[in-house]
């Protein structure tokens, strides 16, 4: 018996080391964690259970059959975050390149099927070559069963990925589908074609850098939703965002205890919107003014600025956040903008994660490249994820929602639960100038005339009391009280049911 223990140990210890010390240590000079030493970071201590540590490939061309390595390049198991249950994968780059094969395909598949039948997220960590060349259709056909766990998963679990190294070719689609993205910054990128392909092809010059780094997917593509320095502080951010999710879409989001006062009452808020309707203000003072403790994760902070995306929390429970933002073009939505909130606001519907709406939109960004990039469609998707959701809602108008905009941000008329407007607030078809110029326009030669009807619509119109007397605005509320008024109309909607008819599935226009 002693002997069997003995090889127990000894086969662990292997299996343990990966592709080797030479392999590990590489991969610690290039300023990345092993696959192992990422799951401790990302779990509690102790916690982690694995799966199939002793699992091999099959493949017998190229000489494979020779190099058997424990595990096939990924560690799977669960374990817990805070003491709440979640899967994790971690692909092994010191195990031929972390590339995946069909028994690699099949231990993540393994954990995706456990965490669908036990409800609980999946973390993925990705760092891996792509599909293992020697393994041909066989590596393909993995990577097909993993996707169509990833859809059959999409809205009844948590998915979030991790991209700490490579990620190319047919590999990018798997993260593609999950809730969240991260990347490291300098060490991660995806792409579906390489630099040297995309020379070849187009006879472009790139680096793997410029064409799918973090700085990319973050700023320009919106394929992933935050960066960091490094695979720590990557994984420390992966912990605290499970911290504000349920486990499944039949679960609450977690309650977490709190230390700040619901009626807390915020002075400065009565000055946060300037005299000037055309000056900007920092729309984030107000998130942090009415969050828990000041605290606030931001989703996609480096991609369409102009409006903002994140979760906080509100005595203790989770609340997803979509507010514009007047510092970047004006607050106005845009294609990009509406695209960002519109896959934030299905997330938090999908999960039951209530959301508040601050409000403050000139309208939506006029200009031949939107409508050319159709804006029609992209900002349509927002409505329709505002109308779809049955969540609780939330809505706060701070200073402007002009036109077909107004309708857009989680309006009365979508459905909102409670809208609430600031006295600052101007609900209105469009600004005075456009609208005197349009209903005066046998007067635009005389200023004196133009400047007295400007001044009659805004006496008339900039303000929330033409909308509250049609019942469209529930209550204006003073700004120094919004803390309190959000909360308790939060905890007035905690056992909200609303269903919408049944139907295989909507057609969103995408």
């Amino acid at each position: 018996m002693k002997d069997i223990n003995l090889e127990l140990e000894a086969r662990r210890e292997t299996a343990r080391l990966g592709g080797g010390q030479r392999r590990i240590d590489s991969q610690h000079a290039k300023g990345k964690l092993t696959a192992r030493e990422r799951i401790e970071l990302l779990l509690d201590e102790d916690s982690f259970e694995e799966f199939d540590m002793f699992k091999a490939h099959r493949c017998t061309e190229f000489g494979m059959e020779n190099d058997r390595p424990a595990g096939d390049g990924v560690v799977t198991g669960w374990g817990t975050i805070n003491g709440r249950m979640v899967y994790v994968f971690s692909q092994d780059f010191t195990v031929f390149g972390g590339s995946l094969s069909e028994t690699h395909a099949e231990k993540i598949c393994k954990i995706m099927d456990m965490a669908m039948q036990n409800g609980a997220p999946v973390i993925g960590i990705n760092d891996s070559g792509g599909a293992r060349i020697q393994e041909g259709v066989a590596s393909l056909a993995g990577y097909a069963e993993v996707f169509q766990r990833n859809i059959m998963a999409s809205g009844v679990v948590p998915q979030i990925s991790v991209i700490m190294g490579p990620c190319a070719g047919g590999a990018v689609y798997s993260p593609a589908m999950t809730d969240f993205i991260f990347m490291v910054k300098d060490t991660s990128y995806m792409f579906v074609t390489g630099p040297d392909v995309v020379k070849t092809v187009t006879n472009e010059v790139v680096t793997a850098e410029e064409l799918g780094g973090a700085s990319t997917h973050t700023k320009k593509s919106s394929v992933a939703d935050g960066a960091f320095e490094n695979d720590v502080e990557a994984l420390s951010e992966v912990r605290r965002l499970v911290d504000f999710l349920p486990l499944n879409n039949r679960e609450k989001p977690p309650v977490r205890p709190f230390f700040d006062e619901p009626g807390r009452i915020e002075e400065s808020l009565g000055t946060l919107v300037p005299d000037n309707p055309n000056t900007p203000y920092d729309m984030k003072e107000l998130i942090a003014k009415i969050a828990d403790e000041g605290d606030f994760y931001e989703i996609q902070e480096d991609y369409a600025k102009n409006i903002i995306t994140g979760f906080m929390r509100l005595e203790g429970q989770t609340v997803g956040v979509v507010a514009n933002q007047p510092m970047v073009l004006a607050g106005c939505l845009d294609i990009d903008s509406s695209r960002k909130a519109a896959r934030f606001v299905r997330f938090c519907d999908a999960f039951e994660i209530p959301i508040l709406t601050l409000v403050d939109v000139p309208g939506f960004l006029p200009g031949t490249s939107q409508e050319y990039g159709g804006v029609i469609k992209h900002g349509a998707k927002l409505l329709f994820a505002y109308g779809e959701a049955t969540v609780p809602k939330v809505t706060v108008i701070t200073r402007k929602a002009y036109g077909g905009a107004y309708d857009v941000m989680a309006s009365k008329h979508l459905r909102g639960d409670f809208n609430y407007a600031w006295p600052t607030a101007e609900i209105a078809v469009m600004g005075a100038k456009g609208a005197v110029e349009i209903l005066h326009r046998a007067d635009l030669g005389d200023a004196e005339k133009i400047a007295q009807h400007t001044a009659d619509y805004e006496d008339r119109f900039a303000n929330p009391f033409v909308a509250a007397e049609k019942g469209f605005i529930d209550e204006v509320i003073q700004p120094r009280s919004t803390r309190r008024r959000v909360s308790r109309a939060f905890a007035s909607l905690r056992n909200k049911k609303l269903t919408n008819p049944w139907k295989k599935h909507d057609n969103i226009p995408l």
